[in-house]
């Protein structure tokens, strides 16, 4: 088994095609994103006999706490042994890092929460936050239209049907700089009233630039009265569309935009070919007095089905790891996840 470098933008993406577990962080445009971001990129192929088997993409992550090497959503394999190839990609890893001068290695599977013990076996430990999402929440947008309807929850439903029938409710979608100032207005004043830090405007406008050239991401925005009150990023990749990122406003609760926005975006996503509609990270059923609760319930409420994989995994290179260890577990706690 051996690893190599993958120039070829085309390879990568056919390959990524063939792999029954994906996501678009591991696609060809969110390491072009990342670079343009400062992150130094990787694309490694996993060979066995000449015939590719495996890809992970490989960021160089630079943040206060320690920088590391992180493999999001990855790696995607298509064959053969999992826990060989992570075994041989962890040892290149390793290589790699003394030269980039990291402090650890950290994984973001896109395994099955069955198949921790690989990770174990091979000394990781779970990250004390993750990256991206562990607990996902998958519809099958293969079915028709009606179909998808009666699936969702009646109330879910009902308020569907209500904003397509008020003459006030408007869904735009587009990817210039109006689309994206109306995505930060919402945006701004979700992040407000949930406590988290958002993503800076560029970095919005270069993930957007990213994907927009293959017509990967689109940005809708829900109006009512031709005033701002929800917004959704969403990236359409391997067949998948991905609800990415999303913001509301509370100004107008009792009138369902988001309801009727997440429907428009589930229904290109479908134009597109798409045959899943991800909704991105939920909570565990259950789980109260968590800042996802609202959120979750709304995703869970068009109906589909979770996915739950590893978590994230990190393999410790120096002392220095715990030293972001404590951070990220401060930071965890503060925020109540």
């Amino acid at each position: 088994m051996i690893i190599k470098e993958i120039k070829d933008k085309k390879s990568w993406e056919d390959f990524i095609l063939t792999c029954k577990e994906k996501t678009f962080c591991q696609s060809w445009n969110w390491g072009d994103f990342n670079q343009s971001m400062g992150d130094k990129v990787w694309r490694f192929g996993i060979f066995e006999n000449e015939k590719l088997i495996g890809v992970a993409q490989v960021l160089r992550v630079v943040a206060r706490r320690g920088s590391f090497l992180f493999v999001p959503h990855g790696p995607l394999i298509k064959d053969g042994d999992k826990q060989e190839i992570i075994k041989t990609l962890l040892e290149e890893l390793k290589r790699m890092a003394k030269g980039e001068r990291v402090s650890f290695i950290r994984f973001s599977p896109i395994l099955e929460v069955k198949e921790s013990n690989i990770f174990k076996y091979l000394g990781f430990r779970n990250a004390p936050i993750h990256m991206h999402p562990e607990l996902t929440w998958e519809l099958d947008i293969s079915l028709s239209e009606e179909d998808i309807l009666r699936g969702m929850r009646k109330t879910t439903r009902y308020l569907v049907r209500n904003a397509e029938k008020n003459e006030d409710v408007e869904i735009v979608k587009g990817t210039d700089d109006d689309a994206l100032k109306n995505f930060q207005e919402v945006y701004l004043e979700t992040a407000g009233r949930q406590s988290f830090t958002p993503f800076s405007s560029n970095y919005l406008r270069k993930e957007i630039d990213a994907f927009k050239e293959d017509s990967q991401i689109m940005i809708f925005t829900g109006k009512y009265k031709g005033e701002v009150v929800s917004s959704a990023i969403i990236v359409y990749h391997s067949g998948i569309g991905f609800y990415h990122q999303g913001a509301s406003s509370l100004k107008y609760p009792k009138i369902p935009v988001s309801y009727l926005l997440q429907w428009e975006a589930i229904k290109e996503a479908k134009n597109r070919g798409c045959k899943l509609y991800n909704f991105w990270g939920v909570i565990p059923e259950g789980v109260k007095n968590h800042p996802w609760a609202g959120l979750s319930l709304f995703k869970k409420g068009f109906g589909g089905s979770e996915k739950e994989y590893v978590k994230t995994q990190d393999y410790p290179l120096s002392i220095k790891y715990w030293i972001t260890y404590v951070i990220e577990q401060i930071r965890r706690r503060k925020r109540h996840l």
